[in-house]
């Protein structure tokens, strides 16, 4: 007996290309699968993106630029010297300290050692989203009261405390009374004389314009030839109480030059110079020629004055 053949039922005979064994039916869920991936890799790429700008714009650095005062007896002078204590040691240590990244600074005058400044002006790269306010504020928790930063601003990337300066201003101070002040010994020279202010202030006429300060620069071993400056003032002035005040402003100064001047100038106060003989000691181009150095506490680097812009 032969046994009868049912027909197959439609709702369980596969459809070509969408059952088992059709082959085709896996090819939609490949074309997920790859889209899938694209959209993955698109959104790494997307999220890589987005952590480089970060980086970048952490990384992205910007000219800041400082307003400096500092009390300048327990440094060696502002630039650094391998071993001492100066003011870039010390304000580059708490900058980098803040920051935590090194830094490196440029200031507009390099006062010696001893030698203070009221507007000390420094310039420095650092990370365009520093908090200048933080940093001031941090600096100055750190170093205070000897080293001060009064003022912090961003800068142009082109601006350089050095070379964009026009001119520095130094002030020197003495005392004539016949006993010196507590208050004031650590930031002025103590003269207990009657100096001839009007001799002083002819000598310091003699100083104006462009001369050859040899006379009144410490050598420096290797740069032989003149030393050309161009003053563009120097007045004296009476601050009461025997107090003198000398100002002198130039494009540049050479090493001692403000102290050498200002010793000179005071032999003349004396009566041991006469105020003609600036010019012959300008003229001889001979550094024993101006006479004694004025020390260094009473000398303070005062201003520099940049172009507007």
């Amino acid at each position: 007996m032969t046994t009868p053949r049912w027909p197959v039922s439609s709702s369980s005979e596969a459809e070509p290309g969408t059952g088992p064994g059709g082959g085709a039916a896996t090819e939609p869920i490949a074309e997920v699968e790859a889209e899938a991936q694209v959209a993955a890799a698109q959104g790494e790429a997307a999220q890589g993106e987005v952590a480089q700008g970060e980086a970048a714009r952490a990384e992205r650095r910007a000219r800041a630029r400082l307003l400096l005062a500092y009390f300048g007896a327990g440094f060696h002078g502002f630039a650094l010297q391998g071993g001492q204590r100066t003011v870039a040691s010390e304000l580059g240590g708490a900058i980098t300290t803040v920051l935590r990244q090194p830094v490196e600074l440029t200031c507009a005058g390099r006062t010696d050692a001893g030698v203070h400044a009221w507007g000390q002006v420094v310039s420095l790269d650092i990370g365009a989203a520093s908090d200048l306010e933080r940093l001031q504020r941090s600096v100055n928790k750190m170093l205070a009261p000897e080293v001060v930063v009064r003022e912090a601003s961003w800068a142009g990337p082109g601006f350089d405390a050095r070379r964009s300066a026009l001119s520095r201003l130094y002030r020197y101070s003495i005392d004539c009374s016949r006993w010196p002040s507590p208050f004031l010994a650590g930031t002025t020279w103590h003269v207990p004389a009657a100096l001839d202010l009007r001799g002083m202030r002819a000598a310091a006429d003699a100083l104006l314009g462009e001369h050859d300060f040899t006379s009144f620069c410490h050598a420096v071993k290797g740069r032989p030839g003149p030393i050309v400056r161009r003053v563009l003032s120097a007045e004296w002035s009476e601050l009461g109480d025997g107090r003198l005040s000398f100002e002198i402003e130039a494009a540049s100064f050479c090493h001692q030059m403000v102290r050498s001047i200002v010793g000179a100038l005071v032999e003349v106060g004396l009566g041991r110079k006469a105020a003609g003989q600036i010019l012959g000691v300008l003229a001889a181009r001979d550094r024993s020629a101006a006479g004694p150095v004025a020390p260094a506490h009473g000398l303070c680097l005062w201003r520099v004055k940049y172009p507007l812009s």
